[in-house]
């Protein structure tokens, strides 16, 4: 049984009250929220996108204090995980997981590179390395890890790389970010928000039913 403050939380995700749902991170982590952790309009978009059975299994590459995840596993039946390398973050990721009960939620404390991704089914990207290059220097959340272009190239790198070995039919949404990070046989299949929300799915034939497939993603998520 949800209680209250689950159903708290539901409610703020369907009326995409990010102020609201935002109350369960400390007062600094809050304030960041506009800048860095994921909108519920695009959590509802996205996850209702990857969640394709109640199996799949989401990886959030830099989740933060893990608002995509939680959402996510509220709103959906499937089950988000989460990778990030700030502790301090994990921590409060850890604490309202604990608190919610949430069976379906799991952070790990780790860089990205560290990670394989076999062990899941469906991706998810929020421009999770820009904080890697000089132009962002402004937006940077703190100065508790190692940032620098090498490490930008090298992180880009190895998700590319392991996009590339995952089955076909493998779903990524990217948020804000480049594509510089998504092979080539994956392809996007409808964008949002003028562009800065992405689909993509792995075909063996990209050019199979391409059209087809657009209006299929469109139209269910403008029913969301």
């Amino acid at each position: 049984m949800n209680s209250p403050l689950d159903s708290d939380l539901i409610k703020c995700i369907l009326a995409e009250d990010d102020a609201g749902f935002d109350q369960i991170f400390p007062d600094r982590i809050r304030a960041l929220s506009r800048v860095h952790w994921t909108p519920l309009a695009v959590v509802r978009k996205a996850a209702a996108f990857l969640v394709q059975t109640p199996r799949t299994r989401v990886l959030d590459l830099g989740c933060g204090p893990g608002k995509f995840c939680i959402a996510g596993a509220l709103f959906t039946e499937g089950s988000f995980c989460g990778v990030e390398q700030r502790r301090r973050l994990c921590q409060i990721a850890w604490k309202i997981i604990k608190t919610q009960r949430l069976a379906n939620t799991e952070i790990f404390h780790a860089p990205i590179n560290a990670l394989s991704f076999s062990n899941f089914d469906a991706f998810y990207l929020f421009n999770p390395f820009a904080e890697h290059l000089p132009s962002a220097v402004q937006d940077r959340i703190d100065d508790t890890i190692d940032l620098s272009e090498s490490r930008y190239d090298q992180s880009v790198l190895h998700v590319s790389t392991e996009l590339r070995k995952a089955p076909w039919g493998t779903r990524v949404v990217t948020y804000c970010g480049s594509d510089d990070v998504i092979p080539s046989d994956y392809e996007c299949v409808v964008g949002d928000l003028h562009g800065k929300l992405r689909f993509w799915e792995k075909r063996a034939n990209r050019k199979d039913s391409g059209q087809e497939k657009s209006m299929e993603v469109m139209s269910a998520l403008t029913t969301l």
